[in-house]
C-alpha cells in the first residue's frame, strides 16, 4: 500500500470508530479509540488465524503491520503535537509555577527512572525473567515520563484549579523531554557497553546537557525568528506557514545536531504563543492560527489513539513476560507516588503544592504512544519483548483505567484542599 492508502486507511478507521464510540460506548474520544483500535486488532488476529487463506483479511493485516509505530510518532506527530500544546499555554502563569513544574519534570522523572529501573530489575528476578539492571533502567526512563498527549487529552475531561491543571500541563511536555534525552543516554549504555564496564558520569551529563540545553537553545532562537517574522507583515497564510516551517524545520535541525526535538517544541511554542499575539497578529489571524492548530491537534491525537490500539498486531508475548509487564503496573503507580510526594515533603515553600494533590497528580501521570514508540525502538535483544509487554501493560491501564476514572479523583481532590484550608 502506499502512503496514502494508509492515511486513508487510518483517518477511516479513526472516523468509524470515533462514531461508533460517540453513538453507542461513550468513552472520552481518545480512549474510545484506543479500546476500539486493541478489539480490531484482537479479532483481525483471530480472523487470520481462523481463515489463513483468506486474501482479504491477510491483506488488511499486512497494510497495517507497514506502519513504523515509532518513526510515525518521534519523527512525524510528536513534533506538531507538542508544539500545538505548547502553543496555547499561558506562559505567565507557567512562569510562576516554574518550581513546581521543574521539580516534577526534572527531579520527579529522574527519581522514577532509578525506582522503576530497580523495582523491575527485582521483580523480574523473582519472577524468573531476569532483566539486566541496565535495560531495567531503560525501561524505567521510557515508562516514567508523563505523556504530554495523554495527559492534556485526560485534562480535558475533568474541571482542577488551573495552577493544578497549568502543573500538569507543564510537567508533561517538559518531562516528556526530559524522559527521551534520560532514554537515550541509558540506551546507549546498555546496549553499548559491558556490565561491569563503569560509567562515566562526566560523559552521561554531557550528553544529557547537549541535548536537553541544545534543544532549549533550538526552540528559543527558532521560535524568536518566527515570532520577528511574523511581526513584519500582516498575511494570515504566510504566517501559518511560518509556524509550520519553525516546527518542522526546528525539529528536523534537533534530530541532526543531536538534540532534544520535543524541548525545542516546548520552546518555541511557548515563545510563538505568548509573544505573537501581543501586537504580531491580527485578531483575525489569531482566530485562524488557532483553529488550525487545534484541528491537526485533534486530528492526530485522533490518529495515535487509534495506533496504540492497532499495534498490539506485532506484539508477540511470551508468557513470563506477561508476568513482569502486570507487575510493572503496580511498579510504575507507586514510583509515580514517591517520585511526585518526595520533591513536596523536600521543598514545600519552593514548590507551593498541598499534599491533597497528591493523590490526582499521581492518578493523572497518564502514559501514551511516546512510551510505546520508544519501547518499540529498541534494538533486538533478550530483554526487548519483555520492556514491550510491561510498556504496553502500565500504557493501557493508565490511559483506559486511570484516564477513565481521573474524574472521581479530580473532585475527592477538591474536596480535601478545600477541607485544609478551611
Amino acid at each position: 500500500m502506499t502512503s496514502f492508502d494508509l492515511a486513508a486507511l487510518l483517518l477511516t478507521l479513526a472516523a468509524g470508530f470515533g462514531w461508533i464510540n460517540a453513538r453507542f460506548i461513550r468513552l472520552t474520544h481518545t480512549t474510545g479509540l484506543l479500546v476500539l483500535g486493541l478489539a480490531a486488532s484482537l479479532l483481525l488476529a483471530l480472523l487470520a488465524a481462523a481463515f489463513p487463506g483468506e486474501a482479504r483479511i491477510t491483506a488488511l493485516r499486512t497494510a497495517l503491520l507497514q506502519i513504523d509505530f515509532t518513526d510515525v510518532v518521534l519523527n512525524g506527530m510528536l513534533a506538531f503535537l507538542i508544539f500545538a500544546s505548547a502553543l496555547n499555554l499561558d506562559l505567565a502563569r507557567l512562569r510562576r509555577r516554574g518550581w513546581p513544574i521543574a521539580a516534577l519534570a526534572l527531579i520527579g522523572t529522574t527519581l522514577s527512572t532509578a525506582l522503576v529501573g530497580t523495582a523491575i530489575a527485582w521483580a523480574s528476578a523473582a519472577l524468573g525473567q531476569p532483566l539486566p539492571f541496565a535495560w531495567a533502567l531503560v525501561f524505567g526512563a521510557l515508562i516514567s515520563p508523563t505523556d504530554p498527549v495523554a495527559v492534556l487529552a485526560t485534562l480535558r475531561t475533568v474541571t482542577i484549579p488551573p495552577d493544578l491543571r497549568i502543573e500538569m500541563q507543564g510537567e508533561a511536555l517538559f518531562n516528556d523531554g526530559v524522559g527521551i534525552v534520560l532514554f537515550t543516554v541509558l540506551l546507549a549504555i546498555a546496549a553499548g557497553g559491558s556490565p561491569s564496564a563503569p560509567v562515566d558520569m562526566l560523559s552521561v551529563a554531557l550528553s544529557f546537557a547537549q541535548q536537553a540545553g541544545g534543544g532549549l537553545l533550538l526552540g528559543v532562537v527558532a521560535g524568536y525568528l518566527g515570532y520577528r517574522a511574523i511581526r513584519l507583515l500582516d498575511d494570515r497564510q504566510v504566517e501559518v506557514l511560518i509556524t509550520l516551517a519553525v516546527v518542522t524545520g526546528s525539529y528536523a535541525a534537533a534530530r541532526r545536531l543531536g538534540a532534544s526535538g520535543p524541548l525545542a517544541m516546548v520552546a518555541a511554542g511557548l515563545l510563538i504563543g505568548d509573544r505573537a499575539p501581543r501586537g504580531a497578529m491580527s485578531e483575525r489571524t489569531q482566530g485562524y492560527m488557532t483553529a488550525l492548530w487545534t484541528l491537526l491537534d485533534d486530528i492526530l491525537n485522533s490518529v495515535l489513539f487509534l495506533l496504540i490500539g492497532l499495534e498490539v498486531l506485532v506484539l508477540h508475548f511470551r508468557s513470563g513476560g506477561l508476568l513482569v509487564a502486570a507487575a510493572a503496573i503496580p511498579i510504575a503507580l507507586l514510583a509515580r507516588l514517591i517520585s511526585v510526594a518526595l520533591p513536596l515533603l523536600l521543598f514545600p515553600s519552593r514548590i507551593g503544592l498541598a499534599l491533597a494533590n497528591l493523590p490526582f497528580l499521581t492518578w493523572a501521570g497518564t502514559r501514551g504512544g511516546i512510551s510505546v514508540a520508544l519501547a518499540l525502538s529498541l534494538p533486538d535483544n533478550p530483554s526487548r519483548s519483555t520492556i514491550i509487554a510491561a510498556t504496553y501493560a502500565v500504557v493501557l491501564f493508565t490511559i483506559v483505567v486511570q484516564g477513565g476514572t481521573v474524574g472521581a479523583v479530580a473532585r475527592r481532590t477538591l474536596r480535601l484542599e478545600s477541607i485544609q484550608r478551611s
